[in-house]
């Protein structure tokens, strides 16, 4: 039976993806289930398993290379069977990701819910140390430069600063990594580029890295046709810095702002409901769950974890859920189920010490919050003038689905919720309608 891998589609967003390395070789005997290659997909490095099982007979896509999904990129069967046919299909007989031809199989990822002892290798790998120590890691290439008398040491390198370093002329082992366990990293190459010992003589063009591609097709289908319109207010933050502090003591653990501001979205959510909906076309979908996304920088771009079910979580869940998903969205771990489908998201550039900025709607979502910098300003109390720290936030809406005093209504509870944080700390569905 001859096995047609093609180029999967793993998330919504993915229309091409980067065959970062392949771990089977042409020749090579493959079961099913076995890994045989490592796609950069717009989000994160995965493995892509085999459905078939055989020979890999014929590797079409070279490592590095960017492709289109659904494209035919190798070929297993058995060591007898004619494969010219399937090699000689056009473009427009491939068929798309994700669907299946009678007599194959497309490979796909493992389903999340096979569990570590029924495979040694996951298609969405957890940052531990047993995925460094792996002898053909994805994470580690090998140097440029080769010793004379014994192998070159492995080089832990993303696709993008392998890419920028070849296109550079630059050698990999002379460049230190800032990444997980020494991994070099773009912006580690563009440092060089940028330095006073490289500077360029004339324009260059960069390559965009599949990220940076989604982001930019995601942005434009939302800013052209989406009508948005904007809703800003200032926060008073010294009883929630209070809180804060006094969390992290009792907790004995740092505790991020970003934390308050999640469960603070989740109680006005939920004491507004209407906010927590998508426009179809015909219809406005209210979402059974509060699923609230937050926008986390990476070198390529930004990608937005999930926080499931935020109304059933306690602050402090919320708060280990937070510190897991950055960590791995740091390394790009996640799986597509964990930073797709958030029904509300928030932006946070407080640490960047920007004051105020708005965030472009990522659809189907109806609004999103940018939270800027908390600043200590004067303020007039009364006859006195007293020091307060205050922040603003703006609210982005989908004017499709919400009116302005729908998102202003919002924005009240988000303040309250923040200027009083014990209320933090209240069960959901203990709160009031009424304000």
């Amino acid at each position: 039976m001859i096995t047609r891998v093609v180029m999967p589609k793993l998330t919504d967003t993915m229309e091409e993806g980067v065959v970062v390395a392949w771990k089977k070789q042409e020749g090579e005997t493959v079961d099913s289930g076995d890994v045989l290659a490592e796609i950069e997909t717009d989000k994160a490095v995965l493995d892509l398993e085999s459905f078939g099982s055989g020979v890999l007979r014929k590797v079409l896509v070279p490592e590095g290379e960017t492709v289109k999904a659904g494209k035919l990129i190798a070929v297993i069967a058995e060591q007898d069977e004619d494969i010219e046919a399937t090699l000689a299909e056009t473009p427009g007989t491939q068929p798309e990701a994700g669907t299946v031809k009678t007599e194959t199989r497309e490979p796909q990822k493992v389903s999340p819910a096979v569990s570590p002892e029924e495979k040694t290798i996951q298609p969405f790998p957890k940052p531990a140390p047993a995925k460094s120590e792996k002898s053909n890691s994805a994470k580690e290439e090998p140097s440029e430069t080769k010793a004379d008398t014994s192998p070159a040491p492995r080089i832990k390198v993303s696709p993008r600063a392998k890419a920028l370093a070849k296109e550079q002329g630059m050698d990999l082992s002379a460049i230190k990594g800032s990444g997980p366990e020494g991994r070099i990293v773009e912006a580690d190459v563009q440092g060089r580029v940028d330095s006073p010992t490289a500077l360029e003589r004339e324009d260059k063009d960069i390559p965009l890295s599949q990220m940076r591609k989604a982001i930019a097709r995601i942005t434009t289908s939302s800013k052209a046709p989406v009508p948005h319109f904007y809703l800003t207010t200032e926060v008073g933050m010294d009883q929630a810095e209070r809180l804060r502090k006094q969390m992290e003591e009792l907790r004995n653990s740092p505790l991020s702002l970003t934390v308050l501001f999640v469960r603070a979205a989740a109680l006005a959510l939920a004491h507004h409901p209407e906010i927590n909906v998508s426009y179809t076309g015909d219809a406005l979908r209210r979402h059974a769950t509060i699923d609230i996304g937050i926008a986390v920088a990476l070198e390529e771009g930004l990608i937005t974890p999930v926080i499931r079910d935020c109304a059933g979580k306690d602050i402090l869940q919320v708060a280990e859920e937070i510190r897991d998903l950055f960590v791995r969205a740091k390394s790009q771990q996640l799986t597509p189920e964990e930073y797709g489908g958030a029904t509300f998201s928030l932006s946070n550039l407080g640490m960047y010490e920007v004051d105020n900025f708005i965030a472009v709607l990522m659809p189907p979502q109806a609004a999103s919050l940018a939270i800027g910098a908390v600043n200590i300003v004067p303020v007039v109390r009364g006859n006195s003038i007293k020091r307060s720290r205050r922040m603003k936030v703006t609210l982005s809406c989908d004017h499709r689905a919400l009116d302005g005093a729908q998102g202003a209504r919002f924005l009240q509870s988000f303040k309250r919720a923040l200027e009083k944080p014990l209320e933090l700390f209240l069960p959901l569905k203990t709160r009031s309608k009424n304000n």
